[in-house]
């Protein structure tokens, strides 16, 4: 296998990485242990203040108070960091498939790792949730169009907000690594352009929510004020992918990421007694018994039944060969919902889970079977359909895996209980956000800001100063049809300004800082604000 296929595959973001030279011309002596650059991406991330936090975010429900049950998103990117590693080894060991990536761009094991380690840096408090919350505070109480994105946050860290020895910004990752964590290789509305959400059949991720219309890609991986740095990183593959395509290691990544969240999720939830055998039995016996009935109902029918058995399933049925119909099958189908059935249902989930012997080695059978079946179920394919990776799984273990997020999504996410837990963390970022802007807009305390928000603030206001220099378009402003709103500019820029960087703030604490925080602001703690593991 070639070492590095692209040249400027090992470049770095800055002059002033590893064997660089800093701004006054003297030698930069880097703090890296490893002699590999890749190794060296690999430790910086695994070094982060921003990786550490994550042993304190949700991954789906909060981990305070669960024990060591249930995954948080550190434990959750150690197991996609593993099952990466392993997929690459797995897709290198096979002589054509090494050929096509080398052709692509290239697979290495430590950036594959290194991205699993990192893809979920940018998670706010309180996960998914945290994200929409703090994406509508963004776009409606700050004008920033390009709102929040746990992905484009996680780009923003490692670009421009996370610090290394040295000075700059950033963690100076090589244009392999950073390209290797965009999922989604575009911006929200814009770039590149023509933006991929205007192709016939737009990438995943690429297409505006249904329910936000007019709002852009509703998954995106960059924002407009670190553009050049996805530019940059991009460029390496010129000529090799699409603008629109993921690199190869980040394609591993994400196909690692989908196998492990489709299996540990449904292992917490088993070991908590959440997932309960009889409804998802019942769920997927009634659609097996009754598909080809089911597949006759029109969708109005449909949808007025959903709460019946089987019903839910029947809908996933459609909407897979709607959106997916370069895999979708529907003997692939019923193959998959039978496997889980086997495995899920009638081998693990019939035991309630009591912390005996046997329950802990049925769970571990249940997520190392399911790990090993799904990478070996791994190609590379040359010329993929836009809805998929250049590295994806065979038709059989696609459809297992919708099938095993169908149960977490049906039996799970969709608990009134889970909901309850939620709508208490969504009102509780808005008031900490407001009250951090208040506490920022306050001239009379700008000696006595967190240093660290200040620092935000003056970064972001930056930023926000040269793109709206260098393409206002970017920031929702044309050159052409002047303002589109009445707020002057200089104001306009330092609300958006405030806002990255009070967002940057709260996206970087844990589940319980965020509430610590809001309880001191609030004035409901008579204890002196004292955790010093505040980004």
């Amino acid at each position: 296998m070639e070492k590095d296929p692209p040249t400027g595959r090992t470049a770095r973001r800055s002059s002033t990485g590893t064997g660089g030279v800093e701004e006054h011309g003297t030698p930069h002596q880097s703090s890296d242990l490893a002699s590999s650059p890749f190794r060296a991406d690999r430790d910086r991330v695994s070094g982060s203040a921003f990786f550490a936090r994550l042993g304190g975010v949700t991954q789906v429900v909060s981990p305070s108070g669960s024990g060591l049950l249930l995954h948080n998103r550190l434990t959750h990117s150690l197991k996609v960091a593993q099952v990466a590693r392993a997929l690459g080894e797995n897709l290198l060991g096979d002589a054509a498939g090494r050929d096509t990536m080398n052709r692509l761009g290239g697979c290495d094991l430590d950036v594959v790792e290194g991205a699993g380690l990192a893809h979920d840096l940018g998670h706010p408090p309180f996960g998914h949730l945290g994200e929409r919350v703090l994406d509508r505070i963004a776009r409606q109480r700050f004008g920033l169009v390009d709102g929040f994105e746990g992905n484009a946050q996680t780009f923003r860290i490692v670009s421009s907000i996370d610090v290394r020895g040295g000075g700059g910004d950033g963690l100076d990752l090589t244009a392999a690594m950073r390209a290797a964590l965009l999922k989604y290789p575009w911006t929200r509305l814009s770039r590149p352009d023509p933006h991929p959400r205007s192709l016939p059949v737009p990438p995943r991720g690429a297409s505006e929510p249904e329910d936000a219309p007019e709002t852009g890609a509703s998954k995106f991986s960059c924002y407009s004020t670190e553009l050049d740095d996805m530019l940059d990183c991009r460029s390496v593959f010129s000529g090799r992918l699409e603008s629109w395509q993921q690199s190869v290691e980040a394609s591993v990544m994400d196909t690692a990421d989908d196998i492990a969240y489709a299996i540990h999720d449904l292992e917490d939830f088993h070991r908590v007694g959440i997932l309960q055998h009889a409804t998802v039995s019942t769920e997927l016996t009634e659609w097996l018994g009754r598909c080809v009935e089911l597949a006759r109902i029109d969708e109005h029918a449909l949808q007025r039944g959903i709460e019946a058995p089987g019903y839910s399933l029947e809908s996933l049925r459609r909407r897979l060969r709607s959106k997916d119909s370069w895999i979708a099958d529907d003997e692939a189908f019923v193959n998959a919902v039978k496997k889980v059935q086997s495995d899920l249902v009638t081998k693990l989930l019939e035991q309630p889970f009591d912390r005996s012997k046997q329950a802990e080695q049925a769970v571990a059978a249940f997520s190392g079977n399911w790990t090993r079946r799904l990478v070996e179920g791994v190609r590379v394919e040359a010329d993929p359909t836009t809805r998929s990776g250049h590295v994806t799984l065979d038709t059989e273990q696609w459809h297992e895996v919708q099938i095993l997020k169908f149960v977490h999504r049906r039996f799970v996410l969709q608990r009134p209980d889970l909901a309850l837990h939620q709508r208490g963390q969504d009102r509780l970022l808005s008031k900490l956000v407001q009250a951090l802007d208040e506490w920022l807009i306050d001239r009379s305390e700008s000696a006595r800001l967190p240093h660290r928000l200040r620092d935000l603030f003056e970064h972001a206001a930056a930023e926000l100063e040269a793109v709206s220099v260098q393409d206002p378009e970017l920031l929702g402003r044309s050159r052409s049809n002047g303002p589109v709103d009445e707020v002057p500019e200089r104001e306009r820029l330092e609300r958006m300004a405030r806002g990255r960087a009070v967002i940057d703030f709260v996206a970087s604490l844990t589940d319980e800082q965020a509430a610590a925080l809001l309880e001191s602001l609030s004035g409901r703690t008579t204890q002196l604000w004292s955790d010093t593991f505040v980004l």
